[in-house]
């Protein structure tokens, strides 16, 4: 048997803040919702989606503090270089931008970084080989 990755769960400072990112920024839905440990569970992935991969989140966290070097992140492709472009000025509009759009050798590609609610950076890239317009591995 090959486990199969099927969720990342998350403790956030502000629950309804972190879910309003994701829906804004990487396109998810709230598909599950319930109480939860004294807390409200949130359960969102990317429509079409839902039994492949996604993000649970947990009020209750503590905000990250990366430090400059951490590029500790969660990737999401886009179809293209214009959609990177358009999602880092809208972080950049609202104060959440923390790697402008660059470009490197195959396989990194076009990307930009932002920074969640709670802390967390998310990468959006085009030409990387995963997710929309994916080119193998050689």
């Amino acid at each position: 048997m090959c486990p199969a990755p099927t969720h990342v769960a998350l403790h956030v400072p502000d629950l309804d803040a972190c879910v309003a990112f994701y829906q804004q920024f990487c396109g998810m839905r709230v598909i599950h919702q319930r109480a939860g440990k004294g807390s409200h569970i949130v359960w969102m992935a990317e429509t079409g989606k839902e039994q492949h991969f996604i993000f649970v989140i947990m009020p209750g966290g503590q905000s990250r503090q990366l430090a400059a070097n951490d590029y500790s992140h969660f990737g999401f492709a886009v179809n293209s270089r214009h959609e990177v472009d358009a999602i880092a000025e809208r972080a950049r509009i609202e104060g959440c931008l923390i790697w402008p759009p660059r470009d490197e050798p195959y396989p990194v590609g076009y990307y930009c970084g932002v920074q969640d609610p709670a802390g967390n950076y998310v990468e959006f890239s085009f030409g990387q080989p995963l997710g929309p317009g994916a080119e193998p591995l050689p």
